[in-house]
């Protein structure tokens, strides 16, 4: 089936929305970024943090596969892995048409290099890592992929965002994501879907909609959405589901 174009236009559209007005360099990149590889943001494709584009694992994932990518081999490595620490390191072997040899990339993880809302997950995100760098190497993708972040830079708030404001889009004077950036970072790393999310956290905060919440609420579903999407994602899913109108 023949896929749908990613027109630039519909991809700067969505990043005014989402994060405001780009500057003219993030918008530059876009446009390459779109042309070059026919990455979406609507898909979940690419991320605009502090100011930078980051490609993402669903992007990186769509591109092998447009490029028909032959294979993805992924192998722990023990002698560098610690798992009373917690440490993972793995390495990951794409395999294109043509090329036996495959193009190798190395990913770890472990409590310090991770946001605090995917502890616990350190084995996968070292996975992901991996896979993450040997695509970026066997496509020519220069720009980072946003799991490969130690510790996410804060990204620009929207005026015409629906999440949360009561206090979410606040520093908590720690250095750690906002609510509202926290929450989208979990939609993005367990491939939620938003509006469902939004309907969940209200439910949850027992408000009519999220922005009503309380900040003590919207961060206790935070913390309540994380723990259920690493325990079982399918069950969360299907909860969601539950809101679907």
């Amino acid at each position: 089936m023949k896929m749908r174009a990613v027109s630039f236009r519909s991809n700067a559209k969505l990043a005014r929305q989402l994060w405001g007005e780009p500057s003219p360099m993030a918008l530059r990149t876009l446009r390459e970024l779109t042309g070059r590889y026919s990455l979406s943001i609507a898909a979940g494709d690419v991320q605009l943090l502090d100011g930078r584009w980051y490609v993402t694992h669903a992007g990186l994932l769509r591109i092998s596969q447009r490029k028909r990518c032959c294979g993805i081999q992924t192998i722990l490595q023990k002698d560098l892995s610690d798992p009373a620490l917690k440490r993972w390191v793995f390495k990951a072997t794409i395999y294109k048409l043509g090329n036996i040899k495959g193009f190798v990339g190395y990913g770890d993880a472990d409590p310090s290099n991770c946001s605090s809302l995917v502890q616990g997950a350190e084995m996968r995100i070292a996975e992901t890592r991996a896979v993450n760098r040997a695509l970026r190497k066997a496509y020519g993708i220069g720009h980072c992929s946003i799991e490969e972040l130690g510790a996410l830079p804060t990204a620009r708030p929207s005026s015409a965002s629906s999440l949360p404001t009561n206090g979410s889009r606040s520093s908590n004077g720690n250095g750690q994501p906002r609510l509202r950036d926290q929450l989208c970072l979990l939609i993005r790393q367990y491939n939620l879907d938003a509006n469902l999310v939004k309907a969940y956290a209200a439910d949850f905060c027992g408000t009519e909609t999220l922005r009503g919440a309380s900040r003590e609420l919207v961060e206790s579903f935070i913390s309540h959405l994380s723990n259920a999407a690493k325990e079982n994602r399918d069950a969360l899913v299907c909860k969601l589901n539950s809101y679907s109108r």
